[in-house]
């Protein structure tokens, strides 16, 4: 195999891979003799088909196997040689494409880009601030205050009572479109939270001021985007008896709502709230100081980015952020997205730090372990209830899937690895500042 180097421009490499003939011939006749003994075919006995009849009968399928397994093990040679880690897979393409005759030699182009070297980073010059916030007792305060909502009751107004917003109405109703009941337009004993706004809109407005044991008419208007087409956009009448009309009743603050969530009394509860918050607190911190930790790695490392790379960490880009844009839009049958200068700005930041990222990881020895991984598709199953399943099967089989979980957890380890070497001042906050900080980090 003759190699010549094509172009070496940047980052860009070019080779021409020359086959001669007779060693392609040579490679063929070795896998000839290699299957003979185990061939059978009519008139021959096991094994002594002549090597002629097995070259015309599979000579062009083993010449092709041949010439692959000697492009690749030419372009396998020549990276382990020359050191190249090409950043996406090599283009490969064979000079006379069908034009090319048995018995000529077999050239080859073959075209990438090279991953650049990636400069060292003295992490000890890092200078990071660590934010911590203590869970104060009046964030505790409002948590438990929010728990007593959402554990709270219902009782009887006294008779005659008018329904007000938040009150629990408790009713028949049937409902009719163009005069004719429709299904699964009719309920008995249905609680309704007035204000909850879980019926048609309009609906629960019309039963604010109703009386226990009052028979009341609703008028509404199907929204035009409702989930059943043949409701959607039509007007409607309710049939509506009241059966009860009851007053919200906050929880009390005290052990036994405690016991309600799995606390053994209230001071267990409140501990609970407090390293749940500080928990929340932590991870808002994290994404800070990883923030700023990225910020210092780009700004102190500069090298040359494979083009390819950056054009289709861009085009990702573009394309995601028109998706957040266009919710309503599904699947990818649109126009082609071309991506602003502020998303190429994006992507050559993006691979950057991925590749210094990688390199850091790389000869620390970061390694991503198998329960790691199967707590992140465990995390991701919980996405899909009902379809756990199949989710295994699918990260199973897929090897980019499989990568798209792998490389947060790897990326995390390696920042933590910096953040181990790197200089960490803590520094105690508010929440309010907290929070501004997690901000700033949506307007950079």
């Amino acid at each position: 195999m003759q190699v010549k180097e094509t172009q070496n421009d940047g980052l860009k490499r070019g080779y021409q891979f020359t086959l001669p003939a007779a060693d392609l011939a040579a490679a063929v006749d070795a896998k000839l003799k290699e299957a003979q003994p185990e061939v059978e075919m009519k008139g021959f006995r096991k094994g002594k088909v002549p090597m002629a009849m097995l070259k015309k009968q599979f000579g062009p399928r083993i010449l092709g196997e041949a010439m692959q397994d000697a492009i690749d093990g030419a372009l396998r040679d020549h990276l382990e040689q020359s050191g190249d880690r090409p950043a996406t897979q090599p283009k490969v393409e064979m000079e006379g494409g069908d034009t090319w005759k048995e018995g000529d030699d077999v050239v080859v182009n073959v075209t990438y880009e090279t991953l650049p070297a990636i400069p060292e980073v003295d992490l000890t010059t890092l200078s990071l601030e660590k934010l911590t916030v203590p869970a104060e007792e009046a964030a505790v305060t409002e948590a438990l205050e929010n728990l007593a909502k959402s554990a709270q009751s219902f009782e009887d107004r006294k008779k005659g009572t008018k329904a007000k917003s938040g009150d629990q109405v408790t009713i028949d109703f049937k409902g009719f479109v163009d005069g004719e009941a429709f299904e699964g337009g009719a309920a008995e004993d249905y609680p309704l939270v007035l204000g909850s706004n879980s019926f048609i809109p309009g609906f629960e407005d019309q039963l604010v001021g109703v009386k226990a044991d009052e028979d009341v008419k609703v008028e509404v208007k199907f929204p035009e985007e409702y989930g059943a087409p043949h409701l959607a956009g039509k007007d409607a009448t309710f049939e509506c008896k009241i059966k009860s009309v009851k007053a919200p009743k906050e929880a009390e603050i005290d052990d036994e709502m405690a016991k309600k969530f799995g606390a053994e009394d209230l001071d267990g509860l409140k501990k609970q709230i407090s390293e749940r918050l500080e928990a929340e607190y932590a991870g808002a911190a994290r994404a800070v100081m990883k923030r700023a930790l990225l910020d210092q790695l780009d700004a102190a490392v500069k090298f040359d980015l494979p083009a390819s790379l950056v054009e289709a960490e861009a085009a990702q880009i573009a394309h995601q952020l028109w998706h957040e844009e266009n919710p309503e839009v599904q699947g990818h049958n649109h126009d082609a997205i071309e991506p602003t200068d502020e998303h190429k700005s994006l992507a050559e930041r993006r691979v950057r730090l991925g590749l210094l990222l990688a390199e850091i990881g790389q000869k620390a020895e970061v390694t991503v372990t198998d329960q790691e991984m199967t707590q992140a598709v465990l995390r991701a199953a919980r996405q899909y209830p009902g379809q756990e399943r199949q989710f295994f099967e699918f990260i199973q089989s897929n090897q980019a899937a499989q990568q798209q979980l792998r490389a947060p957890i790897f990326e995390d380890k390696v920042v933590d690895l910096i953040a181990e070497k790197a200089k960490v001042e803590e520094k105690t906050v508010t929440k309010e500042e907290l929070e501004k900080a997690v901000e700033a980090l949506d307007e950079l």
